[in-house]
């Protein structure tokens, strides 16, 4: 029976960490940038910029005042430094590729690291 050597499990091991991490789900994003936004946030501590108003809201003016107040907010955290605006940035990434394309590259991967594995033989 067949054993993979060190060099091919190797292989096997990062092809298989990368397709895992790199699957899109059926909706949102894959585990790979879930932990990536996770880990440059963990406390949840940077705030997201607010979402634009809506047409009808344009006419009150608290509402447009409260919506400016909090969008300043977040652009004055995010001009404190250019570390936290990359961990901003990197709070609201998503995935790289549409979840198809992704995952037709990751296949792609999956059969290139299959091959090499079998060639190393």
């Amino acid at each position: 029976m067949w054993q993979p050597s060190g060099r091919q499990w190797t292989i096997i091991w990062c092809v298989a960490l990368l397709v895992v991490l790199g699957w899109p789900p059926a909706a949102g994003r894959s585990l790979g940038v879930k932990i990536v936004n996770w880990m440059v946030d963990p406390g949840g501590s940077l705030p997201t910029l607010p979402s634009q108003l809506p047409m009808g809201l344009d006419d009150d003016g608290e509402a447009v005042t409260e919506h400016d107040m909090a969008e300043r907010a977040y652009y004055d955290v995010r001009n404190r430094s250019m570390l936290t605006r990359w961990r901003m940035d990197l709070k609201e990434a998503s995935d790289p590729f549409p979840s198809t394309t992704q995952r037709q590259l990751l296949v792609g991967l999956a059969v290139a690291g299959a091959l090499i594995v079998w060639r190393k033989q």
